[in-house]
């Protein structure tokens, strides 16, 4: 993946917290528990982890989850700094496209921190998201 970057000091903070919250994720029917924390602009911490319902259409990311939590605190002018995400599998795993054109939506200089299969990177969303669609 072009554009990778270290990870630093508060992406560092961003995985920790995106593993704490991890734990509190609802999947009974694929197990797999994933966990996201971003960075805001005003320099808050917001955390989210999936939700799975029976009708898996009903289900939310953790990076959507942790998005939500964030307008509902900060309101329509949250701008992302950095997000993470982890899973309780320790598999590649970077946002999925819904994910990517919401992270996008608030935050068009984000950079995005995840496991991949040689460990930790970091990349923006330009890069996830080439084109994003916008008005």
């Amino acid at each position: 993946m072009e554009n990778i970057k270290p990870v630093t000091p508060v992406n560092d903070r961003l995985i920790q917290a995106a593993q704490t919250v991890m734990n509190n994720a609802y999947a009974p029917y694929s197990q797999f528990q994933v966990g996201a924390a971003l960075l805001s602009k005003r320099g808050n911490i917001f955390t989210g982890c999936n939700v799975e319902n029976v009708s898996y259409g009903l289900s939310i990311c953790a990076e959507r989850n942790a998005i939500a939590s964030a307008v509902a605190t900060e309101g329509s002018t949250l701008e992302i700094v950095a997000i993470a995400v982890t899973n309780n599998r320790q598999i590649s795993c970077s946002p999925c496209g819904a994910c990517r054109q919401v992270i996008q939506e608030f935050g068009k200089n984000a950079s995005i921190t995840f496991q991949d299969d040689s460990g930790w990177q970091t990349t923006s969303i330009d890069k996830l998201l080439p084109e994003g669609f916008s008005f």
